[in-house]
């Protein structure tokens, strides 16, 4: 379980109309911006701290392209509040080439809680990051998804064994994984 010493800050990286391109391929856990949302809910209610991330691509061909003006919008069902804090980014990381780290010790933030999309480029880069930052980093594994890829051998992966792989090196290493009710169980029982 999480055990929570104090409410983690939220992070919601990247949860944005691009990720709805085609170009991307199968998807699984497509309830992952509904469990988002129950979370978002949760944290504003408890008024705590919110970080959003928001890919501002530098390929010209990526749907998350910094012109792209839908690609790059945040999905309704988990849009950014005025006073919630947004850090745009055009890696994988949201700590690299932002001012999150910087955020995080200025806040004294110490815990955090990653969901977001997709499981194999942002949320385990950003989540590895986290953990070798010292942060007390949870990841919320259906509130994150992953696409069907092929390697460079050609080999076939479908998204859901993707997610669980990337959960799997994620998990004890760098964070702690949790599913969105367990994290709101915990929650409740403060």
């Amino acid at each position: 379980m999480a055990n929570f010493r104090e409410l983690p800050a939220l992070m919601v990286l990247d949860v944005q109309k691009g990720f709805d391109d085609p170009c991307w391929g199968k998807r699984n856990n497509p309830q992952a911006e509904k469990n988002i949302a129950r979370l978002l809910t949760e944290w504003r209610n408890r008024h705590g701290q919110i970080i959003f991330s928001q890919h501002m691509s530098v390929q010209p061909n990526s749907p998350l392209h910094y012109k792209n003006a839908v690609g790059t919008q945040f999905k309704d069902i988990i849009s950014p509040r005025e006073m919630e804090i947004v850090f745009q980014k055009n890696v994988n990381s949201a700590f690299i080439g932002t001012g999150l780290e910087t955020y995080l010790k200025e806040q004294q933030i110490k815990s955090v809680v990653i969901t977001g999309l997709s499981t194999q480029h942002c949320i385990s880069t950003t989540t590895r990051m986290s953990g070798n930052l010292g942060y007390q980093t949870f990841l919320v594994s259906d509130g994150a998804a992953a696409f069907e890829t092929t390697d460079h051998i050609g080999n076939y992966f479908d998204a859901e064994s993707i997610h669980n792989h990337e959960l799997a090196m994620l998990q004890n290493e760098f964070a702690t994984i949790l599913t969105t009710d367990q994290i709101l169980s915990e929650l409740s029982s403060q």
